[in-house]
């Protein structure tokens, strides 16, 4: 399978990657500036398809967040998402300056625990910390 990897995506791959893992499309506006202002996005092409995306929102200090992993369901289990998450980890590592150290936050999908584990991450609530918690605002 020959994936390629890119670093952009329109509003209708990214609403349409969402809403195809089950995920609630976000407003076409709201899109635009998620993707604008990422720090980092990373796609996987495939046949000049969309087929997977991950992107970090971060505040320009010490804190980020791994946002929008998801792989279309046809083409998870096969090393698509582990790749985003590489080049997500090869990115925050290679803007760091040497002795530096960033917070990455990211809220995993259910039962999605496991994959993130492999990349250093760590389940909440744990000895140390409490769970992770979301909140959907709407006017």
């Amino acid at each position: 399978m020959d994936i390629k990897y890119g670093n952009c995506i329109t509003v209708e791959d990214f609403n349409k990657l969402r809403t195809i893992v089950g995920w609630n499309a976000i407003e076409n506006e709201l899109v635009i500036n998620s993707i604008k202002n990422a720090s980092f996005i990373t796609t996987a092409i495939y046949n000049n398809e969309i087929i997977g995306m991950a992107r970090v929102c971060g505040d320009g200090g010490y804190t980020v967040v791994i946002a929008d992993v998801i792989v279309k369901p046809d083409f998870q289990k096969k090393g698509i998402g582990k790749k985003l998450m590489e080049n997500i980890m090869e990115y925050l590592k290679n803007n760091l300056k040497d002795g530096q150290e960033i917070f990455v936050n990211l809220m995993s999908a259910k039962d999605r625990e496991t994959f993130y584990e492999k990349f250093g991450f760590k389940k909440r609530p744990n000895e140390n910390v409490g769970a992770g918690m979301t909140q959907w605002i709407k006017k």
